[in-house]
């Protein structure tokens, strides 16, 4: 294991308030290296959310930390996910990003496996021995372990990891946050945003939960806003940044956009005012009023330590990004809506969804634009080493603005790093 000591370690002064990150971390094809043995292999990763399999027999495939898996649900209703390889002679199984079976076959030598990954049909079968499946070895492999909270499942290729629900830790009370907008469940709508940016994959993660940014790189959304007529609420941006532990982090806090959840604008019209007032209402009678107001009007961008993205803000969106290279990262997003809400709710949702946070949004080109530049600048890295994130520490109470969640997901990514390490 190659000594990454120099390359990975924090500086952190206490005394001074500062806080500074190695840009080596952000270019180094060795601290990558690190990251997908001691990050991706052994920390809890996001799969995808149980609606995008709603009935029995509806898989997806997809690809997480460089592994292809299938995530279905057999024809019992159970959630399943193997990994996307024949035992036979490694031909990727299902090759369709998404669909419905009760079988999976091989195109290659045509052995057939069903909803369970268990061999179903073997060509010539008569040729192999009795008990060739002795000890499962013919079937569709299963990742170590998949666990679910509140319809988002995870896969961890760590068998000795902790459970789930212990690995989010407080991180479990925003996910509720956001679940709890819906008494009939919370939906992933049709379609998957995918596109590359050209940057580490960190620097996406503190992006994503960085509220100092805003106002100047999403200026021209702010400006569109405010140009157009019934687009803002008479509500100040104000809110707070937190360390979740174990690397998790979150940002709440108000602002003036709407929210179709429960924040009104008056471009959505009198009877949009009367769905909100609805909404809202029975949100206070199922949790009453406090928790109600900060589930209605309240944004949150949350991190689930390495790489999930769940932005509640104008609309929910679920994001995680791989690192290809140490300068390419891979995205996909989903939409994400409660399964109730009306046509009218779900339009403002979309476009709002569309507007700001997709790819040709008013939000992501600006951000995938900073993020470029900062990966520019790190050729610069020896005579300049260090990143600063050191706004608002020390202060009791961070606001949303400074720095403090970002200063979590690095306590987190320097624990993995200091098990490379320990271990060399």
């Amino acid at each position: 294991m190659h000594d990454l000591s120099n390359l990975t370690v924090l500086r952190v002064d206490t005394r001074s308030n500062t806080f500074k990150v190695p840009r080596a971390a952000f270019v180094n094809p060795k601290v990558l290296e690190a990251e997908r043995e001691h990050i991706f292999n052994r920390c809890w990763l996001y799969l995808g959310h149980g609606s995008e399999i709603a009935k029995p027999g509806q898989y997806v495939t997809r690809t997480v930390a460089g592994r292809t898996l299938i995530f279905n649900r057999n024809q019992k209703g159970q959630v399943r996910a193997f990994l996307n390889t024949c035992p036979h002679r490694g031909a990727t199984v299902c090759r369709e990003k998404s669909g419905s079976a009760k079988h999976f076959q091989c195109i290659y030598h045509g052995w057939v496996f069903d909803d369970n990954g268990k061999i179903a049909d073997q060509p010539g079968h008569d040729s192999y021995a009795p008990d060739f499946n002795e000890g499962g070895q013919a079937n569709l492999k299963p990742p170590p372990r998949l666990e679910e909270y509140r319809g988002l499942y995870f896969v961890c290729f760590d068998k000795d990891a902790v459970d789930l629900a212990t690995y989010l830790g407080a991180a479990r009370e925003y996910i509720d946050l956001i679940v709890d907008q819906s008494e009939s469940g919370m939906v992933i709508l049709g379609g998957t945003q995918e596109y590359s940016i050209n940057a580490n994959w960190k620097l996406l993660v503190e992006n994503s939960i960085d509220g100092y940014h805003a106002a100047t790189t999403h200026a021209t959304y702010m400006d569109y806003l405010k140009g157009t007529a019934g687009a803002l609420a008479a509500t100040g941006v104000a809110g707070e940044g937190r360390d979740l532990g174990n690397g998790h982090a979150v940002i709440e806090y108000s602002a003036p956009w709407g929210r179709p959840i429960g924040q009104w604008i008056p471009a959505w019209g009198e009877s949009g005012k009367a769905e909100i007032a609805r909404i809202v209402a029975r949100l206070t009678e199922r949790y009453g009023e406090e928790r109600a107001k900060r589930i209605a009007l309240k944004n949150r961008n949350l991190l689930i330590f390495p790489n999930l993205i769940i932005n509640d803000i104008m609309a929910i969106t679920v994001r995680t990004f791989y690192p290809l290279r140490p300068d390419l990262l891979h995205v996909n997003a989903w939409a994400m809506a409660p399964a109730e809400e009306t046509e009218a709710a779900r339009k403002a949702r979309l476009e709002n969804f569309l507007e700001f946070i997709g790819p040709g949004g008013f939000a992501t080109p600006d951000d995938v634009e900073a993020l470029q530049n900062c990966q520019t600048g790190f050729s610069n890295a020896d005579q300049v080493p260090w990143n600063d994130i050191s706004k608002g520490m020390g202060k009791s109470v961070p606001s949303a603005d400074d720095e403090e969640q970002m200063r979590g997901f690095w306590r987190g990514w320097e624990a993995c790093m200091n098990h490379v390490n320990n271990v060399r």
